[in-house]
């Protein structure tokens, strides 16, 4: 089913009440917002005690400095995130960033599993948002280096640019998973249908899932 035929959430508020909207288990309890509700809240009191603007983009809270993407939360089967737009700048003394997948050039997540984690390394949270703003305040840009080994189709490059999360999602995949969607997106000749095969596979995508998966 195409993810055009689920309803976005597009307020804050409802994320944390029935998830974002992307796939069928939004607003029940399998969504996996409700698995780390409390994680979520603590990770979002620290995020709007550093002045950030919040909204909603891609069905998830977004926190902005004058309009500037910084960071966005989300939640994962097996970890909920705060993930840095540009985080590959960040100085990460303490290495517990991480990427989302082995290609990942900009983005990068602290992951939690546990509540216990946030009140363990919430300072080391609240400094890495500030230096991320730093970051957009001095206007530091990301320099992407361009990847020899896939070359992705202009339909999925443009769906990972307009949605972040998606991006997050598609990075943390082994490189022979997304090796296997390219390929299956290629495969076919109108850029309509290639629009098509990327919408039907987003949710496998969020779940971690290779195009084979079940």
């Amino acid at each position: 089913m195409s993810t055009s035929n689920y309803k976005m959430n597009t307020s804050v508020e409802n994320y944390f009440l029935e998830g974002c909207g992307r796939c069928p288990l939004g607003g029940t309890t399998e969504c996996k917002v409700h698995s780390w509700a409390n994680e979520l809240a603590q990770l979002r009191k620290i995020i709007l005690q550093t002045g950030l603007q919040e909204e909603c983009k891609w069905g998830v809270p977004c926190y902005a400095l004058n309009g500037a993407n910084v960071l966005i939360l989300s939640a994962f089967k097996n970890y909920c995130s705060i993930s840095f737009f540009k985080g590959s700048l960040l100085q990460d003394p303490k290495k517990f960033l991480t990427k989302p997948g082995e290609n990942s050039q900009a983005a990068r997540l602290i992951k939690i599993t546990d509540a216990k984690e946030i009140l363990k390394l919430e300072e080391d949270i609240r400094a890495s948002i500030f230096e991320a703003i730093e970051v957009e305040k001095a206007g530091l840009k990301v320099e992407f280096k361009k990847s020899t080994d896939l070359e992705l189709v202009e339909e999925l490059q443009q769906k990972l640019e307009d949605d972040p999360s998606f991006k997050a999602a598609f990075e943390a995949l082994t490189p022979g998973r997304q090796r296997g969607y390219n390929i299956y997106f290629s495969q076919a000749k109108q850029s309509s249908t290639r629009i098509s095969r990327i919408e039907k596979t987003m949710q496998k995508i969020f779940e971690g899932k290779g195009w084979n998966d079940r």
